[in-house]
């Protein structure tokens, strides 16, 4: 059995390590809670999204092949921009599907266009613009630029994005996604970038959290009467 000099070094370090952790372990708690009590497709704006829409059917589509490309395809998607099929070659170029002419990104007017396709048809729309660059905490980062933002008139201050260069449909932000994602950093504690689940704070506070936890089943140990009277009897 320790000596009390030692049980009291350990009451200590547990204590101040609670101390320390507790802020992030309530944050991982409250997390956890929200990430487990929300549904993931109310979260991605699934209620907002025209769900029944079906990409259009195009005929009398030239082959690939006679693209007037300068390299080989690697890649091919159709896209439907406003009811006019077009080619999204090797991710980076547009070709118009029926006589092959290459389009250098779309407009707002067939953003708007698209964006009616994907979202449900009672929403009004406030604004469209136009972003070039976002930071690593912004709504759309990691996806395609430049785009546009289409904002809607609601409470939940809903924003869907449609890419310039291909013309896709992107994603669907809102209030209730925002604050996943703000939860979502203080769970991976990503605090540069929001969705690296391997940083150095979350891996030391982790190895922490265990330290904290044995030091608890330690003090445990060291502590409980009932652990004394069998290492007396033990020793008899």
């Amino acid at each position: 059995m320790v000596n009390r000099y030692t049980a009291l070094k350990i009451r200590k370090a547990h204590r101040y390590l609670g101390l320390f952790l507790g802020i992030q372990f309530l944050m991982w708690t409250i997390s956890g809670l929200y990430f487990s009590w929300t549904d993931i497709d109310e979260i991605h704006g699934d209620h907002f999204k025209n769900l029944e829409y079906k990409p259009k059917s195009f005929s009398n589509l030239i082959s690939p092949s006679k693209l007037k490309t300068s390299e080989e395809i690697h890649t091919i998607e159709l896209r439907d921009i406003a009811k006019v099929p077009y080619y999204w070659v090797n991710k980076k170029s547009l070709y118009n599907a029926h006589d092959g002419s290459v389009k250098k990104g779309i407009t707002k007017k067939e953003a708007l266009c698209i964006a009616n396709n994907r979202m449900k048809n009672n929403l009004e729309v406030a604004s469209v613009a136009q972003i070039t660059e976002v930071g690593k905490h912004h709504e759309y980062r990691e996806k395609l630029l430049p785009a546009y933002v289409i904002s809607y008139k609601a409470d939940e201050n809903i924003k869907a994005y449609v890419s310039v260069n291909d013309g896709k449909f992107q994603t669907v932000r809102h209030r209730s996604w925002r604050w996943f994602d703000f939860l979502w950093m203080t769970h991976t504690m990503d605090y540069e970038g929001r969705d690296d689940f391997n940083t150095t704070i979350l891996r030391t506070f982790s190895l922490l959290g265990l330290v904290t936890v044995l030091s608890g089943f330690l003090l445990w140990y060291t502590s409980s009467p009932s652990v004394r009277r069998l290492i007396k009897k033990k020793h008899k």
